[in-house]
């Protein structure tokens, strides 16, 4: 199953270090001795926007600017996307509206009108900020930018062959899901280098969308998707990210919130890095599988660090911070 050929992620990191770095991986000792195994930690924290997503912003803004007839872009978001989409719009002169759920993050907010976005609030969760987006970019002749895309996921892979690049023999790596980009890029970096490494994803418990559907083998939605760990809380899986991740991940393992809390304290305690929900979840699915790890070589995807300073600091005064819920 290749996505790209070897050569089109090349390209497209090529494209991506015209805006910004490689980032990191790093082992850390004191996760590697609990967990038994060699983790390989992916920064992805360390970007200019906080988080992976902003890779498949510069290759998505680019492939449209090259099609040349936007005047600008509506998109919705819980943050990371949204704040990808903002900078990557504003560095070609494009407008942006970015519509996120009620009580979304107030930080993720400010920092997407920092980065240019027009931010509009609608809807009780992500999926119905998504049906929002649609409804404006039907209304104003603005361009939609949807959550998953080619380009976006041809973006996003770069992180995928930087990781496999610097460890090409590692056996597993966890990769949280939201709407699916992140996973399918590693799939899509792992095919076109060839390698066996297992992929394995994440979700929250709160949040099952994409492991409900995987293991159906087919779309299965949720009412609900009340986690505080925002870049997992999906309800409606995305069909074309599905049918990349039901075929090339191993399994999809389910984590509390709880389990994201401790794994955020023990990011910070042991690296010193910040984690939000999203970006802890893949070390709480390993050391939730520690038995079956033990002795191997695992990489972990830190998605992004971009979680309010009032949550972090509940996380580490040792509270699981509740998931933020509007009335419809």
């Amino acid at each position: 199953m290749h996505l790209f050929a070897r050569k089109d992620l090349e390209e497209a990191a090529a494209l991506v270090y015209r805006h910004m770095s490689p980032t990191p991986q790093y082992v850390w000792p004191q996760i590697s001795e609990m967990a038994g195994a060699v983790v390989w930690i992916k920064h992805e924290n360390h970007t200019p926007a906080g988080a992976f997503k902003v890779r498949g912003g510069i290759t998505f803004m680019d492939w449209l600017r090259r099609g040349g007839s936007a005047r600008g872009i509506v998109t919705a978001t819980r943050g990371n996307h949204g704040q990808s989409q903002a900078r990557a719009a504003r560095a070609a002169g494009l407008a942006a509206t970015i519509v996120v759920p009620q009580g979304n993050s107030v930080e993720k907010n400010a920092a997407m009108r920092a980065f240019g976005g027009e931010v509009i609030e609608y809807g009780r969760d992500f999926d119905e900020a998504r049906t929002e987006a649609r409804r404006l970019a039907a209304e104003t002749g603005l361009f939609l930018v949807p959550p998953f895309h080619e380009e976006i996921v041809r973006g996003v892979s770069s992180y995928g062959l930087e990781l496999f690049t610097a460890v090409p023999d590692l056996d597993a790596v966890y990769v949280p899901i939201g709407c699916g980009s992140g996973i399918c890029g590693v799939i899509a970096a792992r095919e076109a280098l060839g390698l066996k490494t297992e992929v394995i994803g994440v979700v929250s418990t709160h949040a099952p969308a994409a492991k409900l559907s995987f293991e159906a083998g087919r779309l299965i939605e949720t009412e609900t998707a009340l986690t505080f760990a925002d870049g997992m809380a999906v309800r409606i899986p995305v069909e074309e990210a599905f049918a990349i991740y039901s075929k090339g991940a191993s399994r999809i393992v389910a984590v509390s919130d709880e389990e994201i809390a401790e794994a955020m304290r023990l990011i910070y305690r042991a690296t010193h890095n910040v984690a939000e929900g999203a970006g802890a979840a893949s070390l709480a699915a390993m050391l939730k599988e520690a038995s079956a790890m033990r002795g191997r070589k695992v990489g972990l995807i830190l998605s992004g660090a971009n979680v309010d300073a009032e949550v972090f600091q509940k996380v580490l005064g040792g509270e699981t911070p509740p998931a933020a819920t509007v009335s419809k």
